[in-house]
């Protein structure tokens, strides 16, 4: 896949809104109310969060965001790859991306929470991959049997 044009998104085309709309319908489809950590579109647009949207060519490919927990520590939020752009490398480039904006800001670690069951195995092996550990939980979670999460020290 070629790079990706990765963008601030103010969260206003039709197109991105549909995306975070498809990521909540799938997220409540795998986790019941009181294990899904998903933000909706309100949430986004809250100031300690960063949304960034990932075109291909014009095309709306995926996207992701980045919560300031404190100073020191960001949370990795909303990573989904539109359906027309699966294993082409989208949510890689866009992880890739986060880390780095992560870096520059200066934050120690950058962690998430991700589901734990076989539906969420590509995203926590991306994760891995990337060099993120399990880890108890963070920020306001807590331990729940369909959750798993993970820190990068940077």
């Amino acid at each position: 896949m070629a790079l990706l044009d990765i963008k601030v998104d103010d969260l206003t085309g039709a197109e991105v809104r549909a995306l975070i709309l498809e990521h909540l319908k799938g997220m409540s489809e795998l986790s019941p109310p009181e294990s899904m950590h998903a933000l909706n579109i309100d949430g986004l647009k809250k100031p300690e969060v960063t949304f960034w949207s990932a075109w291909d060519q014009g095309e709306l490919a995926g996207c992701g965001a980045m919560k300031e927990l404190d100073p020191g520590h960001g949370e990795i939020k909303s990573m989904r790859t539109s359906s027309d752009h699966l294993r082409k490398g989208v949510a890689k480039q866009l992880l890739e991306h986060i880390i780095a904006e992560a870096k520059r800001r200066g934050y120690q670690r950058l962690s998430l929470e991700t589901g734990s069951f076989e539906a969420f195995e590509p995203a926590r092996k991306l994760y891995e991959k990337s060099g993120f550990e399990y880890c108890q939980p963070f920020a306001d979670y807590t331990e729940d049997p369909l959750s798993s999460f993970m820190t990068l020290k940077l």
